[in-house]
């Protein structure tokens, strides 16, 4: 009578790990290298989904300070939650691009 070990969990966690990033290199090979345009356009694309959502925040907290003042600054308010707002999308478009799941 033989018993069968089950792996603990650690071991399948970094099995799944290395299948995952053996399907990612195998996937990245059939595309191809992808050359310094391809790393520019990215970077330009990561840069504007930051900068717009930035810049749509300013000019509202700038329309509200002025349509209405008082003791909050809804300038620097909603620049803020622009930046955050851009750099999920950022992270979104990043995680997009390598194929997470």
């Amino acid at each position: 009578m033989t018993k069968h070990k089950q792996k603990p969990l650690t071991d399948r966690n970094f099995t799944k790990s290395i299948e995952k990033q053996a399907k990612r290199k195998i996937k990245a090979r059939q595309n191809g290298h992808h050359g310094i345009f391809f790393g520019l356009g990215m970077f330009g694309l990561i840069g504007w989904s930051v900068i717009i959502p930035t810049l749509a925040g300013i000019a509202l907290g700038l329309w509200i300070d002025k349509s209405w003042p008082g003791q909050i600054s809804w300038t620097l308010t909603l620049m803020f939650v622009g930046v955050v707002l851009g750099c999920l999308n950022a992270w979104h478009w990043i995680g997009e691009e390598r194929g997470d799941e």
